[in-house]
């Protein structure tokens, strides 16, 4: 068996031959890595590809049962709603997340309570058994009994951890984290794109030969994206990131990859002391501390995913001390913004140039469709002209390059989930056909330009040139 040495980048897996301390594709400094790579003979390649065929046999997609697998009913609903409607057995899962955000905390809080019906093998490669413990006895406030089916070892080494497998025959792996997990006949350290790759496709064939399920933990970069680089992502069946601000209570669970499930969707979880706690309306969460009335708020209905979410956005305009003006977006895209204040200045005639403008998102929401563009612009204006929207409406559209407004997706589902939480009024595009009724209990004001949609919103006595109430 020959052996070469030769330099991976941790960050996006460019091979080179030798050491460079930049990157020559993605320019990160001090991410080349050395791996010592084995070259195979013919006869050990031959050999694999005949126990391969040995193994496998072709059969007709007629003869296979299309029947589909009961899942694993998990308690936490916001969990099981990301997840698809439970957990697949025999699936792989992977959930990233910064550092601290509470990823271990949510993990061990599935593993307690599917520990009260199946056995779950908890493995940790960062924490000793004791910390483990401790963190479990606040999770279940020191009055609940610990569950017997929940096991817990710290190891790194692969191995022995499906040696532990094979042995307690757990219905539940949880790895904490696979960036520490090793194999010794790999001569590369724990974390680089060798071993992450190898250790992750043998629990993916753990998963699938055994139908066991394994949730990985995966470390994120600086850049918010699951270290490997993405190779992690190829490999498991469905990728989750909990998102959210270390300083806000609100955690969002966001499934963007899901071979079982709908992609987008989105769990909201409150942290307490005693962990993660769901949150069954998230809208009117996100809305309880509004200040009715105030310069500078607006609401927006955004989708996550299948489930439409109000939230206010608020904006300020500041005049500016220096010879640059700010733009300061927290929890929207910065292009978005800048393309929207470019609207306002050049279609409505505000003279936003001189003035610092700044957007926040209440509750550490990241929006990212532009149907929120209508409230930002509101938001805006709101605080520039120094009056309030109008404290029961909602807002909705997406804005065009000429100052004309644009019919989002789901409509009716925005609207529906408007009417729930007590609104009267939504301003929204003008609609050249409807797929479906709207909600009758709100009052449609419709506009076909910003310009008419931000005096509706900024002027309660307005009357649009074509009011309807659906019916």
């Amino acid at each position: 068996m020959k052996s070469y040495t030769r330099y991976v980048c941790q960050q996006c897996g460019r091979v080179v031959a030798s050491y460079m301390g930049r990157c020559p594709q993605c320019g990160a400094y001090n991410s080349m890595v050395e791996e010592v790579v084995r070259e195979e003979t013919t006869s050990q390649v031959q050999q694999k590809v005949r126990g391969l065929n040995a193994r496998s046999m072709p059969r007709s997609l007629g003869e296979i049962g299309g029947e589909v697998e009961e899942r694993l009913r998990l308690p936490m609903g916001e969990f099981a709603r990301v997840l698809g409607g439970g957990i697949v057995p025999g699936s792989i899962v992977l959930l990233g997340g910064d550092p601290g955000i509470g990823k271990s905390t949510l993990m061990l809080q599935m593993a307690m309570e599917m520990a009260q019906r199946l056995r779950v093998l908890y493995v940790s490669g960062e924490e000793s058994e004791r910390q483990i413990k401790m963190r479990a006895m606040r999770l279940l406030g020191n009055k609940q009994p610990v569950p017997p089916e929940l096991f817990l070892v710290t190891e790194t080494n692969l191995n022995l951890i499906l040696n532990h497998v094979q042995e307690l025959r757990p219905s539940l792996l949880i790895v904490d984290s696979i960036q520490t997990v090793y194999l010794p006949e790999l001569e590369t350290s724990a974390g680089s794109v060798t071993q992450v790759r190898e250790c992750a496709s043998q629990l993916r064939e753990l998963a699938k030969s055994s139908g066991i399920s394994v949730f990985l933990i995966g470390h994120v970069t600086k850049e918010g994206m699951i270290a490997g680089p993405r190779v992690l992502e190829h490999i498991v069946d469905t990728v989750l990131y909990l998102e959210g601000d270390r300083f806000q209570a609100y955690r969002l669970l966001r499934s963007v990859k899901n071979r079982f499930g709908a992609t987008s969707e989105v769990g909201v979880f409150e942290m307490h002391e005693n962990g993660l706690k769901e949150v069954p309306n998230p809208s009117e969460a996100f809305l309880a501390e509004r200040l009715v009335n105030a310069p500078g708020s607006a609401i927006a209905v955004t989708m996550e995913g299948t489930r439409p979410l109000l939230v206010e956005i608020q904006g300020l305009t500041s005049p500016t001390q220096f010879g640059n003006a700010r733009r300061t977006p927290n929890g929207v895209d910065f292009n978005r913004l800048l393309l929207i204040v470019a609207v306002l200045t050049r279609r409505l005639g505000m003279r936003l140039a001189e003035q610092d403008i700044f957007v926040n998102v209440v509750g550490g929401l990241q929006i990212d469709e532009p149907a929120a563009d209508l409230a930002i612009a509101a938001a805006i204006a709101s605080s520039e002209r120094n009056l309030p929207v109008r404290a029961d409406a909602v807002l909705i559209g997406e804005i065009g390059l000429g100052g004309e407004l644009r019919m989002p997706g789901q409509m009716p589902a925005r609207l529906r989930e408007a009417a729930k939480l007590g609104f009267k009024t939504a301003i929204v595009p003008k609609a050249i056909r409807k797929a479906e009724p709207w909600p009758a209990e709100l009052q449609i004001l419709e506009a076909r330009s910003l310009a008419q949609a931000l005096e509706l919103a900024l002027n309660p006595a307005a009357t649009p040139s074509r009011e309807r109430k659906m019916v």
